[in-house]
């Protein structure tokens, strides 16, 4: 018998006030150490689906479970909740209100409970796995949008999450930022946080994730990134057009050039590799008389 979900829902409903139903009998999981892309329209429920597993709505219908274990939405239910599930939403500004970035990101463990000394702990702890330990002392209104971004995932990573659940986390960095935050994911993967990344960005999707979402009007579709995400039928309902990796990988397999598309290029830097010559020779046509 298979291990309950580390975070589930299961039936879950959900509608605001005097609107129609946002979700309808949704079954959901996030499985223990599985990277997981979440994907959909706008208004397709993303952030409710969202909202709703970090505790910051309740289902109409339907449970909430932590290890198969229904969530309690009393006070001591909900402490427990937000041990496990942290969200951090798109707009950091939604979520810096301290003067400084230590003060910000030592809200949460004060709310718990704990000891001066442990506070400093998860402070120092967060600021390290952010890499912004040189920050903590800068006011909050005077770092950049990508230290922003990243002071509001430590205050969460403070928290000692299980879960970390991201709101568009790339969005509005540059290419640099978010190399930076894709590490910093890892980093945080590796010492055993399970993220979801709520995206836009199939490319992004395709190359981070192990497993996808895909939110269409019929319900949620899990599986593997590389097949989840190649399921045109499944993109067309969630309104998202087909990453170019799956593209390349299907044209390299009609060329011969690949025995397994499924197994293709999820980075430029892979279908460069896939392209390239061996080592020490240059391309054809590449430097000589006349060449760059």
């Amino acid at each position: 018998m298979s291990e309950p979900a580390l975070l589930s829902l299961r039936g879950v409903s959900f509608a605001y006030e005097d609107g129609p139903a946002v979700l309808s009998g949704l079954d959901f999981e996030v499985r223990a150490g599985r990277a997981l892309a979440l994907l959909g329209r706008n208004g397709s429920g993303k952030t409710t689906l969202m909202r709703l597993l970090s505790g910051g709505l309740r289902p109409g219908e339907g449970e909430l479970r932590v290890e198969g274990r229904p969530v309690r939405y009393d006070r001591k239910g909900l402490t427990r909740l937000r041990t496990t599930v942290q969200l951090v939403v798109q707009d950091p500004d939604d979520q810096l209100f301290a003067a400084s970035v230590a003060q910000d990101v030592s809200f949460g463990p004060l709310n718990l409970g704990l000891s001066d000394t442990e506070v400093r702990a998860r402070i120092e702890e967060a600021l390290a796995a952010l890499d912004i330990t040189a920050l903590a002392d800068r006011p909050t209104h005077l770092l950049s949008y990508g230290q922003r971004k990243r002071t509001a995932i430590a205050g969460a990573v403070a928290m000692r999450p299980r879960v970390l659940i991201l709101d568009e986390p790339t969005a509005g960095l540059d290419p640099d930022g978010q190399e930076r935050l894709l590490g910093i994911l890892g980093r945080l993967r590796e010492a055993g946080t399970t993220v979801v990344m709520a995206t836009h960005d199939v490319d992004l999707a395709l190359r981070w994730a192990d497993d996808a979402t895909l939110l269409t009007p019929s319900g949620a579709r899990t599986g593997p990134a590389a097949s989840a995400l190649a399921r045109t039928d499944l993109l067309r309902q969630a309104g998202l057009r087909l990453p170019w990796g799956v593209a390349a990988a299907r044209l390299l397999h009609a060329q011969g050039l690949l025995a397994d598309p499924s197994t293709g290029p999820r980075t430029a830097e892979e279908l460069a590799a896939l392209a390239g010559t061996p080592e020490g020779r240059e391309p054809a046509g590449a430097g000589g008389e006349g060449g760059p």
